[in-house]
């Protein structure tokens, strides 16, 4: 019944079903042709997003279109050009930067390219090529599910069950998101110099940084105090997204003096619609991780891999290559709830730091939302670009494989990964 489940899927998927829709379906007959009870997938659905930890996407959600609509980017961005801008590559530089700040607040992609992609892209094409402007905000936004809070690691916390925190998962993402951003701004350098791209931005200043820094103090105050309050174990992640919407309207309402009233229904709407992809998603795949289960399916997966080897390094390099395939073809969340309750207690039984896994699972399939053909990201960019897609590819592909070094090295050097959140107690 779970062969003909994912047989099912996959011809709906690739047929262009909505996958909500194919996960739901292909549920739906598995467990017609199993004779199990049909009451049992509403169950199931229901069980799986009545859930207090998956409150805080939408939450992060709401805060991050608080923080857009209240302009913050703007002071953001005012900071970072204070920094870097007077340099070859400054704007795409000050787009990194302000990237990393919007991910400490939204935790997701997709929001993170639409805020940093209508807000830079005017810009970035009177100095750069268009490709490379695009290139350089879908980098940035794909730092928002590695930089705490990511709505990813979230989800990936949820399907692994208590093998793992969301606390420490976040933790973990730190050292590898800031080499990131490192290693994108070398690259932006790089290819600016090489391109002979003008410096932009005003010339540097002391006066105009303390200034700028005073302006955004409080807006780099929120993900200390939603982050660190995380992780000191004075909240959940829950109560942290709820506590940085709060902020966000604070901010948006009383500091920058840009958000009104009126724009809230806006703000709720547009994080209700992109939180309710996930939660469908969740829901409709939670029936066919049911009949993995009454299959047996993980069990016998296990045993299988553990016959081909023994050794937890060969298991983790077919893990990862099998992720690389997986993340050009599906998306993102889709996979953490199919592959997450599969792979993760194998990782276990190999005796694999769960964290070590989760975060080089997630991040393999972050990349993923930049890879063709079925990169969220590069379609969402074009879109906002109003480029064609093969412009976009001649400058995408150095920051992808960029990503996928970083992605190596953390595998190699698993304490880039667990050495902060071993140190933090987890």
């Amino acid at each position: 019944m779970t062969t003909l489940a994912i047989v099912l899927f996959l011809v709906l998927a690739l047929l262009g079903m909505p996958l909500a829709f194919s996960l739901g379906l292909a549920a739906l007959g598995g467990l017609a042709w199993s004779g199990i009870e049909l009451s049992v997938l509403p169950q199931r659905m229901m069980h799986a997003v009545n859930s207090f930890p998956l409150m805080a996407i939408p939450l992060f959600m709401l805060a991050g279109e608080l923080m857009v609509g209240g302009q913050v980017m703007q002071r953001t961005i005012d900071f970072a050009n204070a920094f870097v801008g007077r340099v070859k590559g400054g704007l795409a530089h000050v787009t990194l930067l302000s990237g990393l700040g919007l991910a400490s607040v939204t935790g997701a992609a997709v929001a993170g390219a639409s805020a940093l992609g209508t807000t830079m892209m005017p810009a970035m094409k009177k100095h750069y090529d268009a490709g490379f402007g695009s290139a350089v905000v879908a980098s940035a936004s794909n730092l928002g599910p590695i930089i705490p809070p990511s709505a990813a690691m979230i989800v990936y916390a949820l399907m692994a069950g208590s093998s793992v925190s969301v606390g420490g998962l976040f933790m973990a993402g730190v050292v590898p998101g800031v080499l990131l951003v490192v290693g994108m701004m070398v690259l932006s350098s790089w290819i600016a110099h090489r391109k002979g791209y003008p410096p932009t931005g005003e010339p540097f200043s002391l006066k105009n940084l303390l200034v700028q820094t005073r302006r955004a103090g409080a807006i780099m105050l929120m993900p200390v105090i939603v982050i660190g309050g995380i992780v000191g174990g004075v909240f959940t992640a829950t109560e942290g997204a709820a506590i940085a919407v709060v902020y966000a309207f604070v901010i948006g309402k009383w500091v920058t003096r840009k958000l009104e009233w009126t724009d809230l229904p806006g703000c709720m709407f547009r994080a209700a619609l992109t939180s309710a992809v996930v939660g469908a998603l969740i829901a409709f795949a939670t029936p066919l991780t049911f009949l993995f289960t009454i299959d047996l399916i993980p069990m016998r997966l296990s045993q299988f891999i553990q016959m081909l080897t023994d050794n937890p390094d060969v298991f983790l390099a077919l893990v990862m290559v099998m992720l690389l395939v997986v993340g050009m073809f599906l998306e993102s969340n889709a996979a953490y709830i199919m592959l997450v309750p599969l792979f993760a207690p194998i990782a276990l039984a190999y005796g694999i730091d769960p964290l070590y896994f989760g975060f080089l699972f997630v991040f393999n399939l972050v990349i993923g939302m930049m890879t063709p053909p079925v990169g969220v990201l590069l379609f969402v960019m074009c879109g906002i670009a109003k480029i064609p897609m093969s412009q976009l590819l001649r400058y995408v592909w150095p920051f992808i494989a960029l990503q996928y070094l970083v992605l190596i090295l953390c595998w190699i050097f698993p304490e880039i990964v667990t050495a902060l959140p071993h140190a933090l107690g987890y």
